[in-house]
């Protein structure tokens, strides 16, 4: 089986996802560092130097078949927000074998474990949140949660973290997996 997971940044898809892979014994795959080894430049760098979000899209769709193609079972691949828009969402609906996956938690939870990284996807140690901007990176969360809503409800699958930890969520995802296995074959 191939699992994809998809959710707004920080929500847990690729620690989850990890972890997920090693309960199941699969492969691992994170698409964005897929994406930045291939294309030889962070993701940062390269979003830089596109117009917009769906250029960056447009640039880096062809990478999609050709992770499917390299793992054709057992893997969990963790996909960036816009996972399910349409120039991923194409190369999904030609694989239906894949059980997509939402990931949500309340916008306090992924505030609360919110990552930031450089100009390299190196992460920074500083504390970036604090006192004086939290709301701002709140409501930035809840802006994406909103704005991914639509496009993430197209998963066939939608988990609410709700605040767990990593191997109480995988654990919890693992079960669902193979409920939806075994009452929905793919």
């Amino acid at each position: 089986m191939r699992i994809a997971l998809f959710g707004v940044s920080c929500v847990g898809k690729s620690t989850i996802g990890k972890r997920l892979a090693e309960l199941l014994d699969y492969s691992f795959v994170d698409f964005d560092a897929e994406v930045s080894t291939r294309m030889e430049m962070s993701i940062s760098r390269l979003k830089s130097v596109c117009f917009n979000e769906h250029e960056y899209r447009q640039k880096v769709k062809h990478i999609l078949p050709m992770v499917l193609l390299e793992y054709q079972k057992d893997l969990v691949l963790a996909m960036p927000p816009s996972g399910l828009f349409r120039e991923y969402k194409i190369v999904f609906d030609k694989n239906p074998d894949i059980l997509t996956i939402a990931l949500m938690d309340k916008s306090i939870h992924i505030l609360n474990r919110l990552v930031f990284t450089d100009d390299n996807d190196s992460i920074v140690d500083e504390e970036v949140v604090n006192d004086d901007n939290w709301y701002r990176y709140y409501h930035e969360i809840q802006e994406d949660a909103r704005y991914f809503g639509t496009t993430l409800r197209k998963a066939k699958l939608q988990f609410n973290i709700d605040g767990r930890g990593i191997d109480d969520a995988a654990i919890a995802i693992a079960d669902l997996v193979e409920r939806y296995d075994g009452c929905c074959s793919l």
